[in-house]
């Protein structure tokens, strides 16, 4: 049978279906491996795409970490803890404490400084009012969260220094411009619901070497194959076959799972599989850009820091992981970055350098030996709301055919949960399929 992706859908469902003695290829249509998250290098380091970080609650995507022999290199928080850097040079943090839920986290919200004590005590509220949503409700989906906070007593201050520094983060979007039901799933399932759902799993190797390579070696060591340079134009149903067509040749498989984006899904799956284009296409998509600066000598002890009220949003210390020995790597993680898309290298150079400066009074007297971007202009799709109602089925309707992704009808925001959950879905599918039972 044939996966097409090799992003973490399309690698752990192609990983399940080796697992059942299933002949597998993996076609990639790019040189490399890993969807969108991966590695490259760049003078002499090894740099990730994108910042990308999970959660206790991930727990499909730590299990496959487990299940790949690389779980070392994810370290997750013993306990839930955000240091925050706040207007005027402060210093705060958001820490649970080991109580139930949601107990466990009314301490750091009226201790959190960021807010003044009375915007505090409209934070517990709201958080309160929250937890009684249910992130299924359909309905939950027309509905935008910056309304809900809003009517709920939310003022500027609240929405920018607490709810945007988790909405932003999770969902790629501003309150203002995030789904409900997508706000309810992210805060009910990290940060209500459960006292350790929420500690913050950083990766300490390249995603290259925590699931790239793995899952690859994984694969061919139960007899996958894997074919980069091989994007997919086309499938064909052809009796109870179909016919994967590439670029200077047609393969023949009795299943395909179809782990692409959704624009891709719907240019090469046939009209029989009943995908509805405009839906797809309406999903859009939100773009994510990195700041990427290597400074002479350290400037931070912190490992990770938010920042509210400032252009940074995140940033991580990835010195060790991309195997420099010398100096400080930071990288400054911009969500919902519409406007710094196009911006020039030079503007974001001389922004994000002073804005460091403030933030770190060492970077400010500290030379930087590179200074770099990386975009990813479709970094997610656009959660925004009514995007669930647009989410496609991973069943087609065409049996042995089967879409897999993070946009995928998952329950989950686009996420490396997401992707990995719906890779393991798509697998079950085919499986069920080729055994003939009942889809």
């Amino acid at each position: 049978m044939v996966v097409a992706g090799s992003g973490l859908a399309g690698l752990t469902a192609a990983c399940d279906l080796a697992d059942a003695g299933v002949s597998v290829t993996l076609l990639e249509s790019r040189a490399r491996l890993g969807g969108a998250t991966f590695s490259f290098q760049r003078g002499g380091m090894t740099v990730d795409n994108g910042q990308h970080v999970v959660l206790r609650c991930c727990t499909a995507y730590l299990r496959l970490l487990e299940r790949l022999g690389s779980s070392a290199g994810m370290a997750v928080q013993e306990r839930f803890r955000v240091p925050v850097l706040a207007p005027g040079g402060r210093f705060t943090e958001l820490r649970r404490i080991d109580v139930p839920a949601p107990l466990h986290l009314l301490p750091a919200i009226a201790r959190y400084r960021a807010l003044r004590p009375i915007d505090r005590a409209r934070v517990l509220r709201a958080a309160l009012a929250l937890r009684s949503l249910d992130p299924d409700d359909e309905s939950l989906d027309s509905h935008n969260f910056g309304d809900w906070l809003a009517r709920h007593g939310q003022n500027d201050e609240t929405r920018d220094r607490l709810w945007n520094l988790i909405t932003v983060a999770a969902l790629n979007g501003h309150v203002s411009q995030v789904s409900l039901a997508s706000a309810a799933k992210v805060f009910r399932t990290a940060l209500l619901d459960a006292p350790d759902a929420a500690d913050i799993g950083i990766p300490r190797w390249p995603l290259e070497d925590l699931h790239v390579r793995p899952a690859e070696k994984y694969l061919i060591e139960r007899g996958g194959r894997v074919r980069t340079h091989s994007p997919v134009r086309g499938v064909t149903p052809v009796r109870d076959r179909f016919l994967v067509r590439l670029d200077d040749e047609v393969l023949e498989a009795d299943a395909v799972v179809l782990a692409v984006p959704p624009e891709t899904a719907a240019r090469v799956c046939p009209e029989r599989a009943g995908l509805q284009r405009w839906r797809l296409v309406r999903l859009g998509a939100v773009p994510i850009v990195n700041v990427h600066v290597v400074y002479e000598r350290p400037v931070t002890d912190l490992s990770f820091v938010a920042a509210v009220s400032s252009p940074v949003q995140w940033v991580f210390d990835r010195t060790d992981a991309a195997g420099l020995t010398t100096g400080q790597y930071l990288t400054v993680s911009l969500s919902a970055a519409e406007s710094w898309l196009t911006t020039p290298a030079s503007t974001l150079r001389e922004v994000f350098l002073t804005e460091l400066g403030r933030l770190f009074p060492e970077a400010a007297t500290t030379p930087h030996s590179r200074f770099f971007v990386t975009r990813q202009r479709r970094a997610t799709f656009r959660q925004s709301p009514g995007s669930n109602s647009l989410r496609a089925d991973q069943r087609t309707a065409l049996p042995g055919l089967v879409l897999a992704g993070s946009w995928t009808a998952t329950g989950w925001p686009d996420t490396m949960e997401g992707a990995v959950q719906s890779g393991h879905r798509a697998a079950d599918l085919v499986l069920a399929q080729l055994a003939g039972g009942v889809r």
